[in-house]
């Protein structure tokens, strides 16, 4: 009998099987290989799908996505259009306002600092 230990190993130390590595390839080529679409083409689905001319999985198939996404899509669009609407109706200041009306606010401090200062003299002019 030979008294050499066999080395204790973790779960995570062990190789791994051949479906792990096979599920781990398809994941990265998917990855790597997954399409991109630019904002322009999101726009454009999104928009051809209001136009409502072909069912949303006939053009969610001609595109290739699938539907989840096309409404993921379809949300982001309508989320967008409701913030940018809220904006316009709080609407941002450009910076040259902003400089604009900060140059007014001072103006505004000194010549009500100078009418303060003007009334507590006329107010001890008029005790005397």
């Amino acid at each position: 009998m030979s008294t050499a230990q066999t080395p204790i190993t973790n779960k995570d130390e062990q190789k791994p099987t051949a479906s792990t590595s096979a599920r781990k390839l398809i994941q990265e080529i998917n990855r790597h290989t997954r399409k991109r679409f630019a904002s322009e083409d999101k726009i454009r689905i999104v928009l051809e799908g209001f136009k409502q001319e072909i069912p949303i999985t006939e053009l969610c198939r001609r595109e290739g996505i699938s539907s989840a996404l096309y409404y993921t899509w379809l949300k982001d669009f309508m989320e967008a259009g409701k913030e940018r609407l809220r904006k316009d109706s709080l609407r941002d200041a450009t910076k040259s306002e902003v400089k604009k009306l900060r140059v007014e606010n001072d103006k505004l401090k000194r010549l009500y600092g100078e009418q303060a200062l003007e009334l507590q003299l006329f107010k001890k002019s008029l005790r005397a």
